[in-house]
C-alpha cells in the first residue's frame, strides 16, 4: 500500500474571482488547449498545468500505473490567499473544499480531503475548519507556512491550533509566498531555496514560539522533509544553548526534544537525506509525500523508498503507508 500525504489538485473551473469580489490578484484558469491549462494572475501565466491537475480519472489512471493506493489532496498553495479581504478567502476556500469534498465522495478508497482555511481571520477558519471535519469528511487542512505577517507562532492562531485538537484535524505546512525578487529572482531559487527556507522557519517558529508545549496534541506534517531543519537541528539547539537571551524568550526547552513530535513527508530526492530524515525527524513521522502532479516532485512515488536497502520491509511500510494513516487518524481497511 501506498498512501501520498502531498498532492495537489484543483477544480476544473470556478468563476471570475476578479468580477465576484471586485478586485485583482486572484489566480484563473485558462483551458487554452485541450489537456492543458494555465494559471493566470493579474494577465501573467503563474504555470501551465495538465489534465491530471484537476480530473481524477486522469490522476487514478496515473495512480495505478504508478501503485499509489491513496492520495491526500490538497489545493495548490497559490490558491491559499491569504493576503486578500477574509470574507472574499472565506468564499474561495469554500468553493475549493466543496470541490474537494465531491471528488472524495465519489472516489473514496483513492482520495481523502485536506481543506484550505482562511487563517487570516481565524474566527471564520475555526468555522470552516469544523466543516470541513463534521461536514465534509476531511481529516485535516493543509496551511501555509506564514500568514501575511504572522508566522505560526502567532498567538492569533491559538483558536486554531485547539480547534485542531478538540477536532482531531491535522495540519499538513506546505511553503508558500516566498521572495521572488532581487537576488531569488534567477535558477528558480524561490522554489529551490526559498521553499525550505520557509518550512525551516515554520519548524522553528512553532518550536521555539511553544506552539508544540500549548498544544501536545496537535499532529503537524511539515512538507518537502522539513526543509533544511533535519540538517541544521544540530545548529539550531546549540544556537539556542548559547543565546537564551534570543532563542529561549518565548520556551526554554531545547529544541531536539521536539524530535518525534511531528511529522515531515519524505520528499527530499537522494537516499543519504532520506537515511538522515528518518534518523532525525524519526522512522514513525516520515510519510511519503510526492507533491504530485508537479516536475519538482517525485516522478516515481516511493521509488526512493523502496531503493533503500537498508531499510527493512517493515519501515518501508511505515514510510509509505502506516505513518500516514495515524497521521490522519484512518484505518488501513478503509482502502483496502
Amino acid at each position: 500500500m501506498k498512501i501520498d500525504i502531498h498532492s495537489h489538485i484543483l477544480p476544473k473551473e470556478w468563476p471570475d474571482l476578479k468580477k465576484r469580489y471586485g478586485y485583482g490578484g486572484w489566480v484563473q484558469l485558462d483551458h487554452h488547449c485541450k489537456g492543458q491549462a494555465k494559471m493566470m494572475k493579474d494577465g501573467k501565466v503563474f504555470r501551465v498545468i495538465q489534465e491530471n491537475c484537476w480530473d481524477p480519472e486522469v490522476r487514478i489512471e496515473e495512480m495505478d500505473l504508478s501503485g499509489v493506493t491513496v492520495q491526500a489532496l490538497s489545493t495548490v498553495p497559490v490558491m491559499f490567499s491569504y493576503w486578500a479581504k477574509p470574507q472574499d478567502t472565506l468564499d474561495l476556500a469554500q468553493i475549493l473544499n466543496n470541490d474537494l469534498a465531491a471528488t472524495v465522495k465519489k472516489y473514496p478508497k483513492r482520495f481523502v480531503g485536506l481543506g484550505t482555511l482562511p487563517l487570516q481571520a481565524p474566527d471564520l477558519a475555526v468555522k470552516e475548519m469544523h466543516r470541513c471535519v463534521n461536514e465534509l469528511g476531511f481529516p485535516g487542512v493543509q496551511i501555509g507556512s506564514h500568514v501575511n505577517e504572522w508566522d505560526l507562532n502567532a498567538p492569533e492562531l491559538y483558536d486554531i491550533y485547539a480547534a485542531a485538537e478538540q477536532l482531531n484535524c491535522c495540519l499538513f505546512v506546505h511553503p508558500w509566498d516566498m521572495q521572488i525578487d532581487g537576488r531569488m529572482s534567477k535558477y528558480w531559487f524561490p522554489w529551490l531555496i526559498g521553499m525550505p527556507t520557509e518550512t525551516t522557519i515554520a519548524i522553528c517558529s512553532m518550536i521555539m514560539g511553544g506552539i508544540f508545549e500549548k498544544f501536545p496534541k496537535l499532529k503537524v506534517c511539515f512538507a518537502h522533509g522539513g526543509g533544511a531543519f533535519p540538517y541544521t537541528v544540530g545548529r539550531i539547539s546549540h544556537g539556542f544553548n548559547m543565546r537564551p537571551d534570543l532563542c529561549a524568550v518565548d520556551n526554554q526547552v531545547d529544541p531536539r526534544k521536539y524530535l518525534g513530535s511531528f511529522y515531515t513527508d519524505s520528499l527530499v530526492h537522494d537516499r543519504d537525506a532520506l537515511r538522515l530524515l528518518t534518523s532525525v525527524i524519526g522512522e514513525d513521522k516520515v510519510i511519503l509525500g510526492t507533491d504530485y502532479p508537479f516536475p519538482l516532485g517525485e516522478l516515481e512515488p516511493g521509488k526512493l523508498i523502496d531503493s533503500m536497502e537498508d531499510f527493512d520491509n517493515k519501515l518501508k511500510d511505515k514510510l509509505k503507508a502506516g505513518n500516514a494513516l495515524e497521521f490522519l487518524g484512518l484505518s488501513r481497511k478503509q482502502f483496502e
